[in-house]
């Protein structure tokens, strides 16, 4: 592949570090300390759109990691981190610490760009028929995972959060703003990691089978 053939084929990579740049520098990180709707676009924005396009981009560099065909357990870790981190950063004191605290705040968004890009680098490196298998379940079990967490923000009868963190954006207020966040968790990340497991299981459709030793029908 020519240099120009390459710099073409990895324009996900770029356009993944341009949206990155715009979620970070632009006015979502000021927005998301007192709107959660803010804060769950500035999430989903970085697990859900940039990592992809930066996996993507970074599969097409020759960036391969075979290894895991022979590492499956660590893609199940993979997956069982990325729940811990988004559960985790979304219990009322983490996620008020993250809102109260740049440094905090920094640990969030870094742990939000390691987990979602490890998903989706790892989870579309293997090759394997098990590997892939694998891929497909914790792809559709991160669909789950995000869509009950929306679920549970959509339809909570109450602010989680304290109210100074939900004062509202686009013209909500406390609440509405928390229960849109619930939408976006739902319907942008569920959309997003469920075509993820889709994307896999037809690859694994595709996938040929071994063909059976001619020799094992025969008898003794």
């Amino acid at each position: 592949m020519t240099d120009n053939a390459t710099r073409q084929g990895v324009w996900p990579l770029y356009l993944g570090f341009a949206v990155l740049a715009a979620l970070w520098l632009g006015p979502l990180p000021a927005m998301s300390r007192t709107a959660f709707s803010a804060h769950m676009l500035l999430h989903l924005g970085v697990v859900a759109l940039a990592a992809p396009l930066l996996a993507i981009g970074l599969s097409r560099l020759g960036v391969r990691l075979e290894a895991m065909d022979r590492l499956r357990s660590c893609l199940v870790a993979v997956f069982a981190l990325e729940m811990l981190v988004v559960w985790g950063w979304h219990a009322p004191t983490l996620h008020e610490a993250a809102a109260r605290h740049i440094g905090v705040f920094v640990l969030q968004q870094a742990s939000f760009l390691a987990v979602g890009l490890a998903v989706w680098l790892l989870g579309f490196a293997v090759r394997s028929n098990g590997g892939i298998a694998l891929g497909v379940l914790g792809f559709f079990l991160t669909f789950v995972h995000m869509t009950m967490l929306g679920m549970l923000l959509l339809l909570a009868p109450k602010l989680i959060y304290p109210a100074e963190l939900c004062l509202g954006a686009f013209g909500f207020a406390q609440l509405e703003d928390q229960r849109f966040g619930g939408i976006l968790m739902a319907g942008w990340s569920g959309t997003v990691y469920l075509f993820g497991s889709i994307v896999l299981a037809a690859r694994l459709l595709r996938t040929p089978t071994a063909a059976p030793d001619p020799n094992s029908s025969k008898t003794e």
